[in-house]
């Protein structure tokens, strides 16, 4: 049995299963953790999802920004964005049955899978302040109303910057809003945890007075092995208990997959098929930075 953790998807069909047969995945032994993201601006989120469903007690999933951002938009409270494509999926006979399997799905999501590699999976981030099982307490108090019978209720309030930080007596929106931009929506904060949405760049790029989430001195889960995503432009990091795996599969990049025993990472290029969306900017692809690190493949 092997068990792999693979980057952000968002309905890279095609590229994903390139991925599975590279890595040459079998459902019946193999497991694959999933950083979250699983839908929207690829053109295949439809059939990414159908696969997740079929081949669901193979997967660990937690949710990305862009899944919650689906339920919204098929809860009809926001309309879709330019840029999502997300109107196969909506149109779909089995898009009630698809979406109740995705709204189901934790924020975080911890276990061994192999003896001593103990691994905490969050999509985006984790606040300085948090430990590993503060992160799994938290989560699961977004999951409890995100699956729960006023689900809707959760998501008519869950778009919004503010709370921008983390405080033990939030209450309401307001505390699973800030648990939420967490765990799907961090890239970078202060030293005191305060949240900064609007930076999605470089790493030199990072604004003044913030910092990766990750490299906050002192931070109370430094101990855990987190893996995780959304941060494109990051690339590929490998470092001390970090684990970075999306790799802009989306915009021409490759999709990422990391063998939890040993670490090792296995690469493909992102499939035309797959549509991705070209920037005038440095591609967030030829961002892999792999410090002492395993041999690609």
């Amino acid at each position: 049995m092997a068990t792999y953790a693979i980057g952000d998807i968002q309905g890279c069909y095609h590229t994903f299963q390139a991925l599975l047969t590279r890595i040459e995945f079998d459902p019946n032994n193999d497991e694959l953790w999933l950083v979250g993201d699983l839908v929207n601006r690829g053109s295949g989120s439809l059939e990414v999802l159908r696969w997740c469903y079929t081949h669901r007690s193979s997967l660990k999933v937690v949710l990305g920004n862009h899944d919650l951002h689906a339920l919204v938009v098929a809860s009809g409270f926001v309309q879709a964005h330019k840029g999502d494509t997300l109107e196969t999926l909506l149109a779909a006979d089995d898009k009630l049955q698809l979406l109740d399997w995705l709204r189901h799905q934790p924020l975080a999501y911890q276990a061994e899978p192999y003896p001593g590699q103990q691994y905490l999976m969050v999509h985006a981030g984790l606040l300085p302040q948090w430990t590993a099982k503060q992160v799994l307490s938290y989560a699961a108090e977004v999951e409890a109303a995100l699956q729960g019978d006023n689900y809707l209720d959760f998501l008519a309030g869950m778009y919004g910057n503010l709370p921008d930080c983390w405080h033990d007596d939030l209450a309401g929106l307001d505390r699973l809003r800030v648990i939420t931009n967490a765990l799907t929506r961090l890239r970078v904060c202060t030293a005191q945890g305060a949240m900064e949405f609007s930076f999605k760049g470089e790493l030199p790029d990072v604004p003044e007075g913030f910092m990766p989430w990750f490299d906050v001195p002192n931070r109370a889960a430094q101990a855990s092995q987190v893996i995780f995503g959304h941060w494109s432009a990051l690339g590929l990091q490998q470092r001390e208990n970090i684990y970075a795996l999306d790799t802009g599969c989306l915009w021409g990049g490759q999709l990422t997959a990391m063998h939890l025993a040993t670490k090792a990472i296995t690469q493909v290029q992102s499939h035309p098929l797959d549509k991705p969306i070209k920037l005038n900017t440095k591609s967030a692809a030829s961002k892999q930075v792999i410090p002492n690190t395993p041999e690609r493949t």
